[in-house]
């Protein structure tokens, strides 16, 4: 049988080849307990499920090429829901959680979707976005645990124009049709919308089977978001291609998490460095058996070196480190899987593509010379959504995608990345825009100037520091440390509010006037 090339073709060729075998389980929480709940879905049924929801989105207009968003907690009906929209042809577009108001209007009027699922965590949040929002969309609520499709309203008759993504006279789904659209912080503050096709996606669900040698019998728990890249590609699509199996988690609990590894016989782990983390902080898994666990994968950020190796002392489970990014579907570095082959510190080999380093010239660096991470392969990303200039940056003259990244590749082509020449903060796995937070901080009437950075941290890999110059004190005072914290709170949740507020009588900037952020986090000269 030849390699399905289409995530349809891939959930057609599972339903035939095994169609009575356990792909989704679901764990949800019951107060001090977690037990395993409703009938699992087979293969055949998931195929079922999709062909059902095909049929209800062709009923309520939609076309092939037309964006469905998803925007719900980890569940077996949220994976449905986003495999079923990529079976029918529809761009699935799956919404980040943490997304704040104005950021949710934004992705909802730019993404161009047409119909969003969402559910009682998140139905207020949306309707906010919607009720601003010039576009008229249709809205689908359901439950993430739900084992019942909902029924779907009709959707506003297309107002015409090019979208730029549906294609009404092409193919239901081809491998270089798009089938994600998936929003990522840039360092301009607006999201940008990275369009991946299936042959993208079915590349790393691929590759990311084959580096960690992933069979049938492999079970894995998806305690990382959905509305990840890593969290889609890695703890679903891969399973679905080496016709494995997923324990779907309502969301990552320390409390919880080995206790769900052991009771679901799970075979391997994927986490982020925050979750390890957590779990170095945690009680240990006495009592627990652990023996059918074989590896933990990290990925989203870089893993301190110290907690790498407490990790593996405390736990006796070795450490996968990879290194992607949403632009190349997940993965695109990976250790080996041979224990003795890893590197600690190190992103390891190009994972089913081609990677160098380059100098500012484009000249291609020798070993342990520094210079940016370039990439090209077939997980790279078609573009950025109704973002040509965007897009032309992103790569090379010569077709490789730039990555922002710094680093170099040592004599035995092992990379390392020792920085970032983007000004992205990665906390926890999450990107965060820097002038996301300085407009927040400059909405308060007290604040003349403000830059956010990210600065490392051994839980979160990078925290948030805010650097404010105050306005001249008025009848009310200057603000003060609580006052600016408590507004960045209301401005933009806890998650992105600053750690720390730093009061500098002026920002540095360079002959163009922009804000050198890097310069706020130097040290101090001896």
């Amino acid at each position: 049988m030849s390699m399905p090339m289409t995530v349809r073709a891939l959930i057609d060729a599972r339903a035939e080849q095994y169609p009575d075998k356990p792909f989704l389980l679901n764990c949800t929480d019951d107060g001090d307990r977690r037990e395993a709940s409703g009938a699992a879905v087979t293969f055949a049924v998931l195929r079922e499920r999709c062909r059902a929801l095909e049929s209800e989105f062709h009923l309520a207009g939609l076309r092939p090429g037309d964006v469905v968003s998803v925007f719900m907690p980890n569940g077996i009906q949220t994976a449905a829901l986003l495999l079923g929209a990529m079976y029918s042809g529809l761009v699935v577009h799956p919404l980040n959680l943490l997304c704040q108001p104005s950021q949710l209007r934004y992705i909802v009027e730019h993404s161009d979707t047409r119909m969003i699922f969402d559910c009682d965590e998140t139905k207020d949040a949306l309707a906010a976005a919607c009720a601003e929002s010039r576009r008229r969309v249709a809205i689908v609520h359901t439950a993430p645990d739900a084992l019942e499709l909902p029924a779907l309203p009709a959707c506003a008759v297309h107002e015409g124009g090019d979208d730029g993504l549906a294609d009404v006279s092409g193919p239901r789904c081809g491998p270089s049709d798009i089938a994600l659209l998936m929003y990522t912080s840039g360092t301009t503050g607006a999201p940008k919308g990275v369009l991946l096709s299936h042959g993208n996606l079915i590349a790393n669900a691929r590759n990311i089977s084959a580096e960690h040698r992933l069979g049938t019998e492999d079970r894995v728990l998806a305690s990382l978001p959905l509305y990840h890249i890593n969290g889609l590609v890695v703890t679903l699509l891969a399973p679905l291609f080496h016709a494995g199996s997923v324990v779907m988690t309502p969301r990552f609990s320390a409390r919880t998490f080995w206790r769900d590894v052991a009771r679901h016989g799970c075979t391997w782990i994927n986490v982020v460095p925050t979750i390890v983390a957590y779990l170095l902080g945690g009680d240990e898994p006495s009592g627990l058996d652990l023996s059918a666990l074989k590896f933990c994968r990290s990925a989203s950020a870089a893993l301190p070196s110290d907690h790498h190796r407490a990790f593996e002392s405390r736990f006796g489970i070795g450490i996968i480190e990879t290194m992607g990014m949403t632009e190349t579907a997940a993965p695109v570095f990976s250790n080996p899987y041979e224990p003795a082959r890893r590197r600690i510190g190190s992103i390891g080999l190009p994972s089913g593509g081609e990677a160098k380093v380059i100098d500012r010239d484009g000249r291609e660096c020798a070993a342990n010379e520094p210079g940016e991470i370039v990439l090209r392969g077939e997980q790279v990303m078609r573009g950025y959504y109704k973002r040509p200039d965007e897009t032309a940056k992103a790569f090379t003259k010569d077709g490789w995608l730039r990555t922002g990244d710094l680093g170099y590749r040592d004599e035995d082509g092992y990379f390392y990345i020792n920085g970032r020449s983007k000004e992205l903060i990665i906390k926890g796995g999450e990107n965060i825009a820097p002038r996301e937070i300085d407009e927040a901080l400059l909405r308060h009437p007290g604040v003349l100037d403000a830059a956010a950075v990210g600065v490392p941290d051994s839980a979160y890999g990078q925290e948030i520091v805010a650097f404010v110059v105050r306005r001249a004190a008025n009848g009310t005072g200057a603000p003060g440390t609580e006052e600016l914290l408590a507004h960045c709170l209301r401005e933009l949740g806890r998650y992105k509010t600053p750690k720390e507020i730093r009061f500098v009588s002026e920002l540095p900037r360079g002959p163009s006037g922009k804000v050198q952020r890097l310069k706020l986090v130097e040290p101090a000269p001896d």
